[in-house]
């Protein structure tokens, strides 16, 4: 298990990580669903600031978006008009058993507490329903975004997900991976803000944190493939683990 601090740390900055967070391609939404008719109903576990939330409405489903952070939830909230986060985590849905067609995960499945995690989704899935976590992840074949990760001490890479997350146990059936590809565009300002969503950054210490930025600065203003760009293109790969419920 994580640690908690870490998985708590992003509420102070709900609505930064609103703004500069990656949107998930519709591609990569639609694959995780599993071909679910819409309406399905579909729980969104570990919500944060319901950028995922957004996505699957989008799609015309249904959302239960569950987040243990108030930040998190206000943020969501304000972000989301009619759509009220419950209070609850991944351990305890706050949920009747069989309630949902799906449970999708983004960017959170790794602050799981996993066996008991595993139980609690698949109680609240119906049989045949569909468990997905989904992760933005920075394409560090990039050089210039591996050096990003370096400096800001980004643990996610595809390696991980695809290596330490690969079996959610005896209730489900084979996990099955899906990989879509995708840019944002930002400022270099606006880099240097959603890295300050990031747990490592909002619990380091002041001189971590300034060690930090100043190296970002020197990254953009250096690097023969950033300096004197207005803007840069952030490639992330979507990661998707898909699996149904036995």
């Amino acid at each position: 298990m994580t640690d908690p601090t870490q998985a708590l740390s992003f509420g102070a900055a709900a609505a930064d990580y609103d703004r500069f967070r990656p949107r998930y391609p519709e591609e990569a939404l639609r694959w995780a669903l599993d071909g679910q008719a819409a309406p399905a109903r579909v729980v969104d576990l570990g919500a944060g600031t319901g950028i995922l939330t957004r996505g699957v409405l989008a799609l015309g489903h249904q959302v239960v978006p569950v987040e243990p952070d108030p930040g998190m939830r206000a943020q969501l909230a304000a972000a989301t008009p009619g759509t009220t986060a419950l209070a609850g985590s991944a351990e305890a849905v706050p949920l009747p058993d069989g309630s949902a067609d799906a449970v999708l995960v983004g960017q959170a499945y790794h602050w799981f507490d996993r066996q008991p995690a595993h139980a609690e989704i698949a109680r609240v899935l119906r049989p045949g329903g569909t468990f997905a976590p989904i992760w933005n992840v920075r394409d560090e074949r990039v050089a210039w975004v591996a050096e990003l990760t370096r400096i800001a001490h980004l643990g996610d890479n595809a390696g991980d997900v695809t290596e330490k997350y690969a079996d959610f146990g005896p209730a489900f059936t084979p996990v099955e991976l899906g990989g879509f590809a995708h840019t944002t565009t930002l400022t270099p300002d606006e880099v240097v803000g959603m890295l300050h969503t990031r747990s490592y950054w909002l619990t380091a210490t002041p001189a971590e944190q300034e060690r930090i930025d100043r190296e970002l600065r020197e990254l953009f203003a250096t690097h023969p493939d950033l300096a004197d760009r207005a803007t840069v293109e952030l490639p992330y790969r979507t990661l998707v683990l898909r699996s149904r419920r036995r």
